[in-house]
């Protein structure tokens, strides 16, 4: 090597060693800059071969790697084919002489070598795919040493993983090259790779015992053995692309070509023993495997076929549930619930009953979803899948004709029971303790709840008898605090239990959609709601003095449950929900029942200015009321509408001055459009009508403009001004949304015109 090459190599090890240990931002920032530069030179091929070669700085291996993967995954014409070639079987050769490089060499390596492989998987010399040769070349690998074994696994499952991915690289290229490369990989390469990574599992299953798993290598062996098979079965076989958001929906796509992979269950029963044998640093990664394998498409199997691999999943369910130590661990006890939902999401109620072991496996599950409810402050994402699985099948009982019991009227009480009960239990714990509060994540509380819904509606008297009994004694606690305001914890403690209440209340009024009329079921949301609406008249007579936010909007979810369930045409007004709130409430029928909405709508609007929450999801409620061609008619009836329509000012409704951030003055356009259309239904052509209700809108424009005309400059108008000003814009943003017919739009054009 020339004098001044050596100096440049030297210089770019000293670089790298800058880049990734220094201190110093300006030094880390300027060996950035230069290491770029040396990336983008003509010579850059040959010295990355220099700097690998070295072998004397890992950080110098790494930037030789990166930028042989950035130089391969350029263009084709930026290397030759030979030169791929070469690269290729000089990384595979440099791995196999030095085993014990750092990790994030191996890594940075073995990405070269997938990506080189995938990017030229269709070039061929003298009619040979040259870069196909995958399982042959890395099995030398797999011969060797611990090491030596690691790296070879890392290969497969590097390639796996590129071959499933579309890179940033390929991204601007064309897709359907991609899914040309993975097809033909899925066809030729795939099932040899996933027999092969079992067939090893196998080996370490039967060695287990002989297993040192505190020794790094044989640990990390193992892990990537799972990751090898784990990739294989997460393999984009259809080009699907699934969104791992809809993660309890996916089925697994497997060839027809790898039905003997499961036919025989050695496979099923391989992923199961090694859940039992690893330690928990490893057994997720079985776990994650068996939820792939229980995803396998139904059409892979005859049924006779699926109806005996649906026995042995069960029974290794089982057998993990009779055994629940390893349960403990977080990462397997999340995998595990994902396996519970994948049996409902994949097979049929009807299928799951005719399982020998039905009876004694539906009695584990339920006692493991009982105590995993109880365990409120303990993985919340994995409940999920447990609610997931027992909303399923309550929804699939009505299309059951299988004869055999599925036992769901007995279990399912149980898990609706010990959801709310451990709720209920939660917020002492949560206010005494000041830890952070699962009220406060509504989304999470939404996506429990809906599926609470369909649970709760399995024997639907004992859900109801268990909420009038809890709800009754809540609500005659919070009533005896509120006379001793020293109690302010205690007090606390019932407004978030009520809180869950009212929440489950409304979901429980919501399940109603899935299932059929039933009227002693109208009956029993009826006892419900009497007893919300009782609650809701005490809160709000103390909104003067303050109130609790967390409940109010509890008030609300409930509210726009019962608004899709009981308000509309859809309804029978003869309904036992109407009856009962008749008898209770003196609210006689649907009219009656929306002024109890409406007064809620202006109580909230005047009381709560100040929680931006509270106003939007209250704008919503009367957003939905106001689009129903029946409901809006009886609405505009109400004097509590005309009263918003005829006094839309600040001073009734404070969210509609300038005390507010500007951030929250969107929820002026929805206010608006609600009042336009209700406003709509019997205007017509009566233009005295439209001016009066524009009054308080006109006032705005005319103190805007004497504002403005007192300001040096419209640019040095006051924040008063600015905000008066954005507030009027989203308010006819508003109203011309609602104006949608020629009358109506004519009027605000000739009202914001009237000289045109």
């Amino acid at each position: 090597m020339k004098m001044a090459d050596e100096q440049e190599i030297r210089q770019l090890e000293l670089l790298c060693k800058q880049l990734y240990e220094s201190q110093d931002t300006t030094a880390r920032a300027d060996a950035e800059k230069a290491l770029v530069v040396f990336q983008d030179g003509p010579d850059a091929l040959t010295k990355c071969q220099v700097l690998l070669d070295r072998g004397d700085s890992g950080y110098a291996q790494l930037l030789a790697a990166t930028t042989l993967t950035k130089l391969v995954s350029r263009s084709a014409q930026s290397l030759s084919l030979q030169q791929r070639v070469d690269i290729r079987n000089y990384v595979l050769n440099y791995l196999a002489t030095r085993p014990k490089l750092p990790n994030f060499v191996i890594q940075a390596l073995v990405t070269l070598f997938a990506r080189v492989t995938k990017l030229g998987w269709f070039d061929s010399h003298k009619e040979d795919f040259v870069f196909r040769n995958v399982v042959s070349d890395i099995t030398k690998f797999l011969q060797g040493s611990v090491e030596h074994c690691m790296i070879g696994v890392q290969l497969l499952s590097q390639l796996t993983c590129e071959m499933n991915q579309i890179s940033e690289v390929e991204a601007n290229r064309s897709l359907t090259k991609h899914r040309k490369i993975a097809s033909s990989f899925r066809d030729t390469q795939l099932f040899e790779i996933f027999r092969l990574s079992c067939s090893l599992l196998g080996t370490a299953r039967e060695n287990c015992k002989n297993l040192n798993f505190n020794d790094e290598n044989q640990h990390g062996l193992m892990t990537q053995l799972l990751r090898l098979a784990q990739n294989c079965l997460t393999f984009d076989f259809i080009g699907t692309s699934t969104d791992e958001s809809s993660d309890d929906l996916c089925t697994v796509q497997i060839p027809t070509s790898w039905r003997p992979a499961f036919l025989d269950f050695t496979t099923l029963k391989l992923f199961f023993d090694l859940y039992h044998s690893l330690p928990n640093t490893l057994s997720s990664l079985a776990l994650s495997c068996l939820v792939q394998i229980a995803s396998v498409r139904r059409s892979l199997f005859s049924n006779t076929e699926r109806a005996k691999f649906l026995t042995h999943l069960v029974n290794g369910v089982k057998h993990i549930l009779q055994n629940p130590q390893g349960l403990s661990d977080p990462a397997n006890y999340h995998e595990f619930c994902r396996l519970l939902a994948r049996l409902k999401s994949n097979y049929q109620l009807g299928e799951l009953v005719m399982v020998d072991n039905y009876p004694e496996a539906i009695q584990l599950i339920a006692k493991f979803t009982v105590q995993s409810l109880q365990m409120w402050q303990f993985a919340p994402n994995s409940v999920h899948y447990l609610l997931s699985l027992w909303q399923r099948m309550v929804a699939s009982v009505p299309y059951v004709k299988a004869t055999e019991p599925h036992l769901l009227e007995t279990y399912t009480p149980e898990v609706t029971n010990a959801y709310i009960t451990s709720r209920l239990e939660s917020v002492a714990v949560v206010v005494r303790e000041g830890l952070e509060d699962p009220l406060e994540d509504l989304g999470m509380i939404q996506q429990q709840l809906e599926q609470l819904s369909v649970i709760g509606r399995c024997e639907y008297e004992k859900t109801c008898t268990l909420l009038v009994q809890l709800f009754d004694q809540a609500a005659r606690t919070y009533q005896e605090y509120l006379t001793a305001p020293s109690q302010q914890m205690e007090i606390t403690i019932q407004e978030g239990r009520l809180t869950w209440l009212v929440y489950i209340i409304g979901s429980a009024i919501g399940g109603r959609v899935s299932f059929n009329n039933n009227e002693e079921h109208d009956a029993m949301d009826g006892e419900l709601v009497c007893r919300v609406l009782q609650l809701m008249n005490l809160t709000d007579s103390r909104l003067s003095q303050g109130g609790c936010e967390k409940l109010e909007l509890a008030m609300l979810s409930f509210f726009e449950q019962f608004r899709k369930i009981y308000v509309g045409d859809q309804v029978q007004k003869n309904s036992k929900v109407y009856r009962r709130l008749s008898e209770v409430l003196c609210l006689n029928d649907e009219a009656t029942v929306l002024s109890v909405f409406i007064r809620k709508i202006i109580t909230n609007l005047k009381y709560w200015s100040r929680s931006e929450q509270i106003i939007s999801k209250t704008l919503q409620l009367l957003s939905d009321l106001s689009i129903g061609y029946s409901c809006v008619r009886k609405l505009v009836k109400l004097d509590e509408v005309q009263f918003m329509l005829n006094n839309h000012t600040s001073e009734h409704f404070p969210f509609l001055g300038n005390a507010v951030a500007i951030t929250e003055m969107r929820c002026r356009s929805m206010f608006y459009t609600s009042l336009g259309r209700l406003l709509m239904v019997d205007l017509g052509e009566d233009e005295d009508r439209f001016h009066t209700f524009m009054l308080p809108l006109t006032a705005s424009f005319e103190n805007i403009g004497t504002l403005l005309s007192t300001a040096e400059s419209p640019l040095f108008a006051t924040d008063e001004t600015k905000k008066a000003l954005i507030g009027l814009a989203r308010d006819l943003r508003g109203l011309a949304f609602a104006f949608n017919t020629k009358t109506s739009y004519m009027m605000l054009f000739d009202w914001m015109y009237p000289f045109s």
